[in-house]
């Protein structure tokens, strides 16, 4: 009775439009049912009469519709060529919740078998082969009935697999085994392990082949790669002890051994990190192979900055490719073999020279450098910005679309940032340094009181400088200094640690710049004022009492007025009335120093100047801002503000670099819109840039977002 009234709208719910016709879906009940009104059940005799007025859907013979005929006749069908078989009509019957939402023209002209219909279910068999894999049991209970039936269909028809009989460790030592039909699985899991991560788990559990050969791929076995490192690890723990040309032969036989798995898949997820290491210290052998040295002070420092300070680099980037315990042990073993040796042997020889020709840092240079600036000049202070840390900042700030030079300087003595400081800053003509100054830190030359970091920043505004905290952008037009990138610090506090957070570090100085650079300044000066020693195994110590000093740092001490000058003793950079005792080699006066500065060395004393300007070509007078990111799946609308014609967005990992383009290219923007699409599903919670181009292809703009995100 409740459909009657709905049928003739005389209930407050029949609010379809009047055009449209109604549909009744009754299951269970036949048009055979309605036509025998004698016998038809009492609830449905009011529904008798549409058998009259209405149109029931069934086959031209009166028969009800089955799935098979509607998909197959052609007589009120869809006519669609459908194989009879029954593994044909149990996949059909499997997917029929999908397969009702599947697009016709989708399903002509092919004939349809038991595959195309478990494919609606399974559509992607390499990527649920591979979900399966990373969580077995959640996904069989998950997939149970239906979907599940269709996988373990797809599985045997396509990977000879099934996933109740096999199971899980079949199908691991299949995958690492290399057969043919598993070769799209690997591919897949090769470029989107991110998105399995419990994959690895199960394919270590895979047995290494018996029967090995020079043929047999080790290389998809995790089993094999941790054998591996384990082997490589106990081979660079035997370096200690060694001359340092034993050492370097050694070594150069472990690249041979194990140089290859960094092209590993296993490389690439963090669990090959030694592998990694010895390609530093590979490059590192090949470069202390090299004559050094150099008659005079200027040729050697020359040389360190020509190419020398490479060394320091690698040196660095092998400890930072390790994180356990174990294994920085290793790869500091090896550094204590091959590189201290060479570290310590370096700079006993600049000290002589030093002995020799004197210091270039020892008498400040007392030119007010500061009031020679023209406007839009800002000067950034980096704590410790070592000289080879200071090209790994070049290459980042060119990635970014930036122009970095790169030049020299020599830190005063002692190499400390009470020093320093004052010394790189554009007020360094009102210092004047005098005996009774403490802890190396000079006074104003008129106000008699020590330049502490307060008093530094009052002068300079004074001086007519702005004095900018972090997110300061200041007046672009004037001067600034502003200070951030505390490497210092985190060498005191941690050590050889510090070699690994030195891209950390650098990535917030980019960022900063980039900030500073987007404000309107037109050249940025990034001064320092110090490098420093970083020595695994620490720094040997040197004794030097106690009664001798009036100040005692590790690598230097201020002599007390009665102690004889020892081997190697420089007067202060700012009064030459104190004298500075420097510790011989790369020792230090305080023992276990891994970290440390204030002495006489290359790394310490020759400290880089870099300035930093936007690539040539970019103009200035054209402001372009990201309004608005939206993803909707894999697709990203942006909405630019101020772009000319001509101006591009794109999806990039690397801002300046197209060949990290994830948009294909990108798209212009039109009216300041543009829609992005990233075609590859497996990147879809990773970040990217969204970059703005100008007409030159430069990066004019970049905001940071998340493929698919919000």
């Amino acid at each position: 009775m409740w459909i009657k009234c709905m049928l003739a709208r005389t209930l407050d719910e029949a609010e379809w439009p009047a055009g449209a016709v109604p549909i009744i879906y009754l299951p269970g009940v036949s048009r055979a049912d309605l036509r025998a009104i004698e016998s038809c059940p009492r609830e449905l005799q009011p529904l008798a009469e549409l058998q009259y007025r209405g149109v029931f859907w069934s086959q031209l013979n009166g028969k009800d519709w089955t799935v098979n005929a509607f998909l197959s006749s052609s007589r009120g069908g869809l006519n669609l060529d459908l194989s009879a078989d029954q593994a044909t009509r149990h996949a059909l019957h499997r997917a029929l919740d999908v397969l009702l939402d599947t697009p016709v023209e989708k399903l002509k002209g092919r004939r349809l078998e038991a595959t195309d219909f478990d494919a609606l279910l399974s559509a992607d068999p390499v990527r649920d082969l591979l979900t399966w894999l990373n969580d077995p049991e959640a996904t069989t209970s998950d997939w149970q009935g239906a979907r599940w039936d269709a996988f373990r269909s797809r599985c045997k028809a396509d990977f000879k697999l099934d996933p109740d009989a096999d199971g899980v460790l079949v199908a691991a030592e299949r995958i690492c085994a290399g057969r043919p039909e598993w070769a799209a699985v690997w591919e897949r899991y090769r470029v989107g392990w991110r998105a399995f991560p419990k994959v690895r788990a199960r394919l270590k559990r895979a047995s290494l082949p018996a029967h090995r050969d020079l043929f047999t791929d080790f290389s998809r076995y995790p089993q094999s790669n941790d054998e591996a490192e384990d082997r490589l690890r106990s081979g660079l723990t035997a370096l200690a002890g060694l001359e340092p040309g034993a050492a370097a032969s050694k070594l150069k036989a472990l690249e041979q051994a194990h140089g290859t798995r960094r092209q590993w898949l296993w490389a690439e997820m963090g669990q090959a990190p030694l592998a990694r290491a010895l390609e530093p210290l590979s490059r590192l052998v090949t470069l202390i192979d090299q004559p050094f040295g150099g008659q005079h002070l200027e040729d050697m420092a020359g040389a360190y900055r020509d190419a020398f300070w490479q060394v320091d680099a690698a040196a660095r980037a092998a400890l930072a490719a390790v994180r356990a315990k174990a294994d920085t042990e290793a790869v500091t073993t090896a550094l204590a073999a091959i590189y201290v040796p060479w570290l310590d042997a370096t700079n006993r020889r600049f000290q002589a020279l030093v002995r020799e020709g004197g210091y270039p840092g020892s008498t400040v240079v007392q030119e007010p450098s500061g009031t020679y600036q023209a406007g839009g000049e800002c000067w950034l202070f980096v704590d410790g910005l070592r000289f080879d840390v200071a090209q790994d900042l070049g290459l980042a700030l060119k990635a970014d679309g930036l122009e970095a030079a790169i030049a020299s300087d020599w830190a005063p003595v002692p190499s400390v940032t009470a020093s320093g400081k004052v010394a790189c800053s554009p007020v360094a003509h009102l210092a004047q340094g005098r005996s009774s100054d403490q802890d190396f830190v000079p006074s104003h030359g008129t106000l008699d009181k020590p330049l502490n970091t307060a008093l530094l920043r009052k002068v300079l505004k004074d001086a007519g400088w702005q004095v900018l905290a972090g997110s300061d952008a200041g007046d672009p037009s004037g001067r600034a200094w502003t200070e951030m990138g505390d490497l210092d610090h985190y060498g005191h506090e941690h050590g050889l640690r510090l070699a690994r957070e030195v891209p950390v570090i650098l990535e917030a100085v980019v960022e900063q710049i980039r900030f500073l650079v987007d404000a309107g300044w037109k050249t940025i000066r990034i001064v320092t004022d110090h490098g420093w020693l970083l020595v695994p195994g620490g720094m040997p110590k040197t004794e030097l009492a106690k009664f001798l000093t009036a100040t005692r740092w590790g690598r230097c001490a201020a002599l007390a007025d009665t102690a004889k000058p020892t081997e190697l003793t420089l007067t202060w950079s700012w009064c030459a009335n104190v004298r500075i005792a420097m510790a011989p080699g790369i020792s230090s006066f305080i023992a276990g120093q891994e970290y440390g500065h204030g002495g006489l060395s290359l790394q310490e004393s020759l400290v880089p100047v870099v300035e930093v300007t936007r690539q040539a070509g970019v103009s200035d007078a054209v402001s372009v801002t990201v309004k608005g990111i939206k993803w909707t799946g894999l697709r990203c609308r942006v909405t630019v503000e101020g772009a000319p014609a001509g101006y591009r967005a794109d999806l990039r990992q690397k801002a300046n670099d197209p060949s990290t383009s994830k948009a294909g290219g990108g798209k212009p923007l039109k009216d300041g819109k543009a829609s992005l699409v990233v075609e590859d599903d497996d990147l879809e919670g990773e970040a990217i840039s969204l970059v703005v181009l100008d007409a030159a292809g430069q990066a004019v703009a970049k905001v940071a977002t998340e493929i698919g995100g919000a």
